[in-house]
């Protein structure tokens, strides 16, 4: 716990009371001691700096919060900031307990705890040593060891390779924000219907480069039929891709006229589960 370094005039008194702070700010009014300055704020070396933590409306996941004597300060990041750093993950022994978001960790899910990116800030986890990419949303805080920016879920390292090392280099990119736990899986095989039917429950908004999944299907006729049951969805068009890489049919809504034109669109709920990624 951080200590506090107090005006000479009051250590005699204060070391004879034994009295330590216990929290950055706190006023000892019994011994009529001012506040001392506001804590310094601390990054993970080369993390994301683009903070914001004035608002005093802020919710509680985007609150200051100290750990171990050190405060984190949640960012505001936007989509296609990146920063890099030594990845590890997390699995077994947390796997059922809750996370800082109030889920419930599953080490199978595409998952991952930063220290301050948004809850829910989509992330493409690149492995600098073998160039294997993953995706995951941020539902937790973590992880406080020294030199680390991101604790990956199980299932998440396995697909870069780091289950053995335990840790990687990589870089990560902001690529899109969600709403719930279902868009943890935007982009994994195990949770596509065998039927074609809508697999991934996120849904991607574009405005200018900007889209809205709404499906992806591991069937075309499947993509076809929603694709042409939003072909126009208010003010908006549905087109389809095809991934090279993983072979899944996505449905999309495009046409928004900005990136808070689509966050508006998330926040109306008409698609729940819906983020928003870059094209």
């Amino acid at each position: 716990m951080r200590k506090f370094k107090l005006p000479k005039e009051h250590q005699k008194t204060i070391i004879q009371k034994s009295l330590v702070a216990s929290c950055i700010g706190i006023l000892f009014s019994a011994c009529s001691i001012a506040p001392i300055s506001a804590p310094t704020v601390y990054y993970p070396e080369r993390d994301f700096k683009s903070v914001k933590h004035n608002n005093t409306n802020l919710k509680g996941t985007m609150k200051p919060y100290t750990i171990n004597g050190k405060t984190y300060y949640p960012t505001v990041v936007e989509v296609g900031e990146t920063a890099d750093g030594i990845a590890s993950w997390y699995g077994p022994g947390f796997h059922g307990k809750k996370t800082s978001n109030g889920e419930t960790y599953d080490q199978h899910a595409y998952t991952a705890a930063h220290k301050t990116l948004p809850m829910n800030t989509i992330v493409k986890v690149t492995n600098l040593k073998n160039q294997r990419q993953t995706t995951v949303r941020i539902n937790d805080r973590g992880p406080f060891v020294a030199g680390r920016i991101i604790d990956l879920s199980n299932v998440a390292a396995r697909d870069i390779d780091m289950i053995q090392s335990g840790t990687a280099p990589v870089r990560l990119e902001v690529i899109g924000f969600g709403t719930s736990a279902n868009s943890g899986s935007v982009h994994t095989n195990s949770n596509l219907g065998s039927n074609g039917e809508i697999a991934d429950s996120g849904h991607i908004f574009q405005g200018g480069n900007f889209m809205v999944q709404i499906g992806a299907f591991r069937n075309k006729s499947g993509a076809d039929l929603i694709a042409s049951r939003y072909k126009n969805y208010q003010s908006y068009t549905s087109t389809i891709q095809t991934s090279a890489k993983d072979g899944l049919h996505r449905v999309f809504l495009k046409g928004f006229r900005s990136e808070q034109e689509a966050r508006d669109f998330v926040d109306s709920g008409s698609f729940p589960g819906a983020f928003i990624v870059r094209e």
